[in-house]
């Protein structure tokens, strides 16, 4: 069937990119950190209390992702997608109105937001991969690219560019509560938007001037290319399942610390070498929102070259690159402009994970089942996010020399040797067979 007879397919990818904007937001934690963890503010979490709501949003954001993957295909991805913006939505809103205390931010950001980002997220994907199977990558990479950039958008409005957090004030909240309400409406109504054109497309669906592979290679081929359907209980039997979970984890340990820690990190870092704290936190908001935007670009640019290159090499190259540069971060953040070159080539490597792993499980276990199979490899993102901010928080709050730069030393090594240690896996993983 040509693509001539139905919708046109680039319409799903805009639907994806306007959904995925909105998801990316807790990319953005980063932004509220400095304000929660204020000494005499109006919060005064401690650095993990506020790594702990960053990091349960991430963890249920990832489990819920396994349930998103069992019922899109009763409930169909539109739908399904309408819920997940709602929910999303919901907790970001309730998080404004009540959100005064750690508990109450745990709840309505961490666990109500994150299942709301795990509902929608495996939908543009999903969707996604069977309109276009013949540009997996890159499709995925563009499916996914809004969860990057869209963190530049909350960033930047929280921050420089209208300030919200320090001149929102919405019904005697506070900018951090405001802030928070301001965006749930903004999700709920964008994602229910986007939601729209999440549909399948028909039986039979081929693009047009496109021919399915044919095997001509054996069951080897055929893995490799998507053309053998694993369903997740034969998937869970496969070595090739937990060498690619554990690559994912240790890859993506690197980018979230990145996320949650670069505002305080810049800080100390900046402040030690004479540049007034202020400053200091501007330079390293503007860090953070490059990071964003090298995120979504990371995304697109791994995804479509892992179509030239293939999967296996591109993930190689990903965690190679990605190892390094954690071992020479903390000194990189020494001066503005080394800071945000690593912070674009940190959020460049870690954008990448999100287009080549849904791809490799597309290649590896099927296209058929991709969206439930990739809610199980998600998983480890989600373990991730508690493994990497942690680390982090911890070294900050076992430091006693105040905001001495050197505690962030040993958080990136550790997150430069596991990504090392995936770039090795990576390279003794091969497709499955059936």
């Amino acid at each position: 069937m040509s693509d001539q007879n139905v919708m046109n397919r680039w319409y799903v990818v805009v639907g994806a990119i306007l959904i995925q904007l909105c998801l990316g937001a807790i990319y953005a934690w980063s932004v509220f950190t400095p304000k929660l963890t204020a000494a005499g503010g109006a919060y005064q979490f401690s650095a993990s209390q506020a790594a702990w709501i960053f990091s349960v949003g991430l963890l249920v954001f990832a489990v819920v992702m396994i349930i998103s993957g069992r019922i899109i295909g009763q409930m169909g991805p539109r739908k399904l997608a309408m819920l997940g913006g709602i929910v999303l939505g919901a907790g970001y809103m309730l998080g404004g109105l009540f959100g005064s205390s750690f508990a109450a931010q745990l709840i309505f950001i961490g666990i109500i937001g994150g299942a709301g980002i795990g509902l929608a997220y495996v939908v543009p994907i999903a969707v996604g991969v069977k309109w276009f199977p013949d540009k997996k990558g890159m499709v995925t990479g563009l499916a996914v690219a809004g969860f990057g950039f869209g963190a530049t958008i909350w960033v930047k409005s929280a921050g420089s560019w209208f300030n919200l957090l320090n001149t929102l004030d919405l019904f005697g909240l506070g900018g951090v509560q405001s802030v928070f309400f301001l965006y749930g409406v903004i999700f709920l109504i964008a994602v229910v938007l986007g939601s729209i054109v999440m549909v399948d497309p028909p039986a039979g669906y081929c693009p047009e001037g496109w021919t399915p592979p044919e095997n001509n290679a054996g069951l080897k081929g055929a893995a490799a290319s998507g053309l053998v359907d694993f369903v997740p209980g034969e998937m869970l039997k496969t070595p090739q399942f937990y060498m690619t979970w554990a690559t994912f984890l240790f890859s993506a340990i690197a980018g979230l610390m990145v996320i949650y820690c670069i505002k305080l990190f810049g800080i100390d870092k900046l402040s030690a070498g004479g540049i007034e704290t202020a400053a200091a936190s501007a330079i390293a908001g503007t860090a953070m929102a490059w990071y964003a935007i090298f995120n979504g670009l990371g995304r697109i640019v791994w995804g479509t070259v892992s179509d030239k290159i293939g999967r296996k090499m591109a993930i190689f190259l990903m965690c190679l690159l990605q190892g390094i540069i954690m071992l020479l971060f903390y000194n990189m953040g020494g001066t503005a402009v080394t800071l945000i070159i690593g912070a674009c080539i940190i959020g460049f490597n870690f954008g990448g994970n999100f287009a080549l792993f849904p791809a490799i499980t597309a290649d590896y276990f099927g296209n058929k089942n991709v969206g439930l199979n990739y809610g199980y490899v998600f998983v480890s993102y989600g373990i991730a996010g508690v493994i990497g901010p942690q680390i982090a928080g911890f070294f900050k709050d076992a430091a006693t020399g105040g905001n001495d730069p050197s505690i962030w030393i040993t958080p990136f090594i550790i997150a430069g040797v596991a990504c090392l240690l995936g770039a090795a896996l990576t390279i003794v993983s091969k497709p499955p067979q059936k």
